[in-house]
C-alpha cells in the first residue's frame, strides 16, 4: 500500500489518514508532497497517482484500489483489519463514536478556518468569533460525554485509541498551537493523545519539514 500525505506541519486530513494506517498495523509507503508549492495546482490536474481525487490528500493506493478522504480510506482499512481495531465493541459507544466521526468530518468550519493547523507553531489569539467559540464548546461537551460514558478502558475518548480519536487529533494539535484554554480532563486526554508514540512521530515530522505556507502561518494577536 502507498498513502500519499501532505505536509505534515499543515494538512489535518492527512494526519487523520495517516493516522487511520498506523492503526490498521498494515505495512505502506509513505509519500509527502508539498500542498503550497507552486507544482501543486499542476500535480492536480495530471493524471497518475493523485487521481482521481482530483489532487485532495490523503489517497490510499492498495495495489489497483484507490481512496481518497481520509474517513473513506479508514473504512476501506477497517474493512481490510476488522472493525473492532478501529471502532469500540460496544453497540452503544460504538454508536456514539461513528456520530462524532461524522460530526467532525462535516462540521466546525469556524474552527477550522480561524486556527489552522499548525503543528510547530505557538500562537496567542486575542479573540474568536462567536461561532469558532460555540465549536470549542460543542467538542468539548463531546468529548466530555464520550470520556464519562464510555472511556473506563483508557485514556482515550472511548477508553482505548480508536477512529474517535484519529479523527479529533487534530483538533488536539489546534487546541496546543492556540493555546485554548480547557478543563481538566479535556487536558489529560489532549496529553495523551500528544504524548501517543505515533503522534510524537508526526510532531517530529513537523517540527524538521522545511515548507512553509504562508497563509497558515498567524503572529500572536
Amino acid at each position: 500500500m502507498k498513502l500519499i500525505i501532505g505536509n505534515k506541519n499543515y494538512s489535518s486530513w492527512s494526519l487523520r489518514g495517516w493516522l487511520a494506517a498506523k492503526q490498521s498495523g498494515l505495512h505502506f509507503e509513505e509519500l509527502i508532497v508539498n500542498i503550497g508549492g507552486e507544482e501543486w495546482d499542476q500535480v492536480k490536474r495530471s493524471n497518475g497517482e493523485f487521481q482521481p481525487s482530483h489532487g485532495k490528500v490523503p489517497i490510499l493506493w492498495d495495489d489497483e484500489t484507490v481512496v481518497w478522504d481520509s474517513l473513506a480510506i479508514m473504512e476501506y482499512l477497517a474493512d481490510k483489519v476488522g472493525r473492532d481495531r478501529f471502532w469500540p465493541k460496544d453497540e452503544s459507544a460504538r454508536g456514539m463514536a461513528r456520530a462524532m466521526v461524522a460530526e467532525m468530518h462535516s462540521s466546525y468550519l469556524p474552527l477550522r478556518r480561524e486556527c489552522p493547523m499548525n503543528v510547530r507553531a505557538r500562537v496567542t489569539l486575542s479573540s474568536l468569533s462567536e461561532d469558532a467559540q460555540h465549536n470549542i464548546v460543542r467538542i468539548l461537551g463531546l468529548w466530555a460525554e464520550a470520556r464519562a460514558r464510555h472511556g473506563q478502558g483508557g485514556p482515550f475518548l472511548f477508553g482505548t485509541f480508536g477512529a474517535a480519536d484519529i479523527f479529533y487529533a487534530p483538533i488536539v494539535s489546534r487546541f496546543v498551537t492556540y493555546g485554548i484554554a480547557v478543563p481538566g480532563f479535556a487536558q489529560t486526554y489532549m496529553q495523551a493523545i500528544w504524548e501517543h508514540d505515533w503522534m510524537q512521530d508526526w510532531i517530529k515530522a513537523s517540527e524538521d519539514e522545511q515548507w512553509v505556507i504562508e497563509q497558515f502561518e498567524m503572529e500572536s494577536a
